[in-house]
């Protein structure tokens, strides 16, 4: 799709082909058709995350929420969305050994008992080990700053989506 084919869609067909760029949360997509056209993909992304940003900590802890663990059980049973499962395949995270996997469910519960919501990168370009680490070096966080990296992470994750959906 092009970009002006997306910015001349019927807002229903908009939020439903860009409802899943945040995962689980087409609230984001809806409030930001009205805004078409948009100059560029750059531009569509922004206004999604200025819908975000302004969202309030209720709705943002819900969009953090909405993302799955990484191979967490969704992942497993197969009942994540085809973007998660795409992108957690590439980094070789749904061929985990035994005692990658153990470490991962481990720090994974660790996280989200910690923060209140779970572990969330941007995989691409990331390997297994990588993911692990960065899981390990985050746990040490305090809550308001991996809020924020947390965040940070679904609106890149996202500009990765669009940028996937949307020629240039």
């Amino acid at each position: 799709m092009t970009l002006d084919e997306a910015n001349t869609l019927p807002e229903a067909a908009f939020v439903e082909r860009f409802g899943g760029v945040f995962e689980h949360s087409p609230w984001i997509a809806q409030r930001v058709a009205g805004a078409r056209p948009f100059a560029s993909v750059a531009d569509l992304h922004a206004a999604m995350c200025a819908q975000v940003e302004a969202a309030g900590d209720v709705e943002q802890l819900a969009l953090l929420c909405a993302h799955p663990e990484l191979s967490g059980k969704a992942a497993v049973a197969g009942t994540i969305t085809a973007e998660s499962a795409r992108e957690q395949d590439a980094a070789g995270l749904l061929h985990c050994s035994h005692a990658e996997f153990a470490a991962l469910r481990r720090m994974n519960a660790q996280y989200r008992e910690r923060f209140g919501f779970p572990f969330i990168v941007a995989v691409r370009g990331l390997d297994r080990v990588g993911i692990l680490a960065r899981l390990e070096e985050r746990l040490d966080s305090d809550r308001d700053t991996e809020f924020a990296e947390a965040l940070r992470q679904v609106e890149r994750i996202a500009a990765l989506r669009l940028a996937a959906m949307i020629q240039a």
